[in-house]
């Protein structure tokens, strides 16, 4: 297939540029960073996808900076629900079919058990609007991919801050209230690549197995690291006032990924200890 990936410098980019090109089928994949391709600019927009003419379009461009997308409105509209409608846009242009990358931010979290791919959607934040004004501007033939807690050898993420915080204090903090999956990069490329090749469509929650909550990831990461878990300590997310609403709960159910026949992410703590002993070795 011709693929056309945008946000390709980002964090779940660049691991789909590596993803695309171990997968035993060949392709043949344009990989278009920030600098490359603003999503923002409509022409530029419509100009790059003439130019490559994909069959399919992987879109990872995003403004994820939840807090500033709550600072800044404007912005997070522009990149992340027009960027989005002008990547629609134009690939329906070339037609060329669309997977997006969305968020557990587009829900509340008052559910009291996990998210499935068709519960109703109330996001509380600026940046989880936006990301949902992206789903809506999908067709009938294209692919939504919503995912959690995401970090990976790229980027900055909360494993290399756990990493870093612990590195310059003796005891840190991190909130018990907030319960999620923990994802990671290279696993959730790879999952994007099984979709692709699989011409799948509607809606996906590709996550990591296991629920934990950030005091819990910030307890692996140190284990993972062969440092003492005991280090941590719980506190609330009142504690630790945002400027962006968090969902409590962002744990998603990967039933639309079973039913087609795709197997389950690994534990995360199994990408956890790899991403670790990636970053403590460099």
């Amino acid at each position: 297939m011709r693929i056309l990936i945008t946000g390709a410098g980002g964090q779940v980019g660049r691991e789909l540029l590596d993803a695309f090109a171990d997968s035993p089928t060949p392709h043949e994949v344009v990989g278009l960073t920030r600098d490359q391709l603003d999503v923002v600019d409509q022409p530029a927009v419509r100009a790059a996808f003439a130019d490559a003419r994909p069959e399919v379009v992987v879109h990872s461009a995003a403004w994820t900076a939840v807090d500033l997308c709550e600072q800044d409105p404007q912005r997070a509209e522009a990149v992340n629900a027009s960027g989005t409608r002008h990547v629609a846009h134009a690939a329906a242009d070339v037609g060329a079919r669309v997977v997006y990358l969305s968020t557990d931010y587009v829900f509340d979290g008052t559910k009291a058990t996990p998210y499935l791919e068709d519960d109703a959607t109330n996001p509380l934040s600026v940046y989880g609007r936006t990301k949902l004004a992206g789903e809506r501007a999908m067709g009938p033939d294209d692919a939504i991919v919503r995912t959690s807690w995401v970090s990976g050898r790229h980027g900055a993420n909360m494993v290399k801050t756990i990493l870093r915080l612990a590195a310059e204090h003796p005891r840190l903090g991190f909130v018990h209230d907030q319960h999620g999956n923990p994802t990671f990069a290279d696993d959730l490329a790879a999952a994007i690549v099984q979709l692709v090749e699989g011409e799948h469509t509607g809606t996906f929650h590709v996550t990591n197995q296991g629920t934990t909550t950030w005091f819990g990831v910030a307890q692996a990461v140190l284990e993972a690291a062969g440092d003492d878990p005991s280090r941590v300590d719980a506190i609330t997310t009142a504690e630790m006032p945002r400027p962006a609403p968090r969902p409590a709960n962002s744990v998603l159910e990967n039933r639309a990924l079973a039913e087609a026949g795709l197997a389950p992410l690994d534990d995360f703590r199994v990408p956890l200890q790899r991403l670790v002993d990636a970053l403590t070795r460099a």
